[in-house]
């Protein structure tokens, strides 16, 4: 078992590396940072200036070298557009998305495993019918378009929860339920896929020909080997979360990662970009990581 979390934990490292290349390098492939900073208006000389002076000028393989030496150091750098270290400013931002994807996160598997296990159990039947198409309407309704729902009927006209800000729990009520459904759909129908598929192996008969009651075959039998990919599944999901963020919070004015990603984007404030993916990359690739030693630590025959 040690050795498969080593050689996972050397995966994931290998991972957020190439992905800190790529998109350190397709950052300053998309434009010229040092033109947004100075303004469309700025002389030759002012560009150059800017250029020299946050280091733009130099070959990009030098960039990267100083910037993952200095990141590796725990320096994320300066931002352009606060003037403060980008460690600061994402540590008031990132607990916002945090909280944001955990109760999304948390209410999705609340809502999404036992749906699926009850239209696993009953394939065809009514139940199951209605959770499809719970399913199939959550993949299908974009978030933004949920968001405006939830912010007219909740927020406007019955007013049971604010609609913009981040002050208490209850500003985080309808974004997790926004987040939440889009992560709903997958969960439940690999939840309802696994039910399906060990209720009909042999190992659930056998249990079942030994005399034990149908609640121990569901739960000791059933339900624990049914919901190992589900757990794999959740993590990516959270992952998607934290990345996909930024239409809720920019929605709900939520100051959270994502936010804070649309605006610095529309700065062209790359290093606070550049952290950002940084840190949610790493976020995503070690909770893959967790959710592969968990699974294995179920199952011993994913250690290979």
């Amino acid at each position: 078992m040690l050795q498969f979390a080593l050689k996972r934990l050397a995966l994931a490292v290998l991972v957020a590396f190439m992905v800190s290349m790529v998109s350190f390098s397709l950052l300053r492939l998309t434009g010229d940072a040092a033109v947004a900073l100075a303004g469309a208006s700025a002389s030759e000389e002012t560009i150059a200036a800017v250029r020299h002076e946050h280091g733009l000028d130099r070959p990009l393989a030098v960039q990267y070298v100083t910037w993952l030496g200095n990141v590796l150091r725990g320096d994320l750098g300066k931002s352009y557009f606060f003037g403060t270290p980008v460690s600061s400013i994402l540590a008031e931002y990132l607990p916002v998305t945090l909280t944001l994807g955990a109760s999304a996160i948390v209410l999705a598997i609340l809502v999404a495993v036992p749906l699926g296990v009850v239209s696993g159990l009953n394939p065809n039947s009514a139940i199951d019918r209605i959770a499809l198409f719970f399913a199939v309407a959550g993949q299908a309704i974009p978030s933004f378009w949920l968001a405006l729902l939830c912010i007219i009927w909740f927020g406007v006209r019955l007013q049971w929860f604010p609609i913009s800000g981040d002050g208490t729990a209850r500003h985080f009520v309808m974004p997790a339920v926004v987040l939440a459904y889009y992560a709903m759909p997958a969960l439940m129908r690999m939840t309802r896929a696994g039910m399906i598929d060990v209720m009909e192996s042999d190992y659930v008969r056998t249990a079942r020909a030994k005399g034990l009651s149908e609640a121990s075959v569901l739960i000791k039998h059933a339900l624990r080997n049914a919901i190992l990919p589900v757990v794999a599944l959740a993590a990516v999901q959270f992952g998607f979360m934290l990345g996909g963020s930024v239409v809720v919070e920019s929605v709900f004015a939520l100051h959270g990662v994502g936010y804070l990603a649309w605006e610095s984007i529309q700065r062209a404030d790359i290093p606070m970009v550049q952290s950002i993916v940084l840190v949610v990359a790493t976020i995503f690739v070690f909770m893959n990581l967790g959710a592969d030693i968990l699974n294995a630590a179920l199952n011993p025959r994913l250690r290979t």
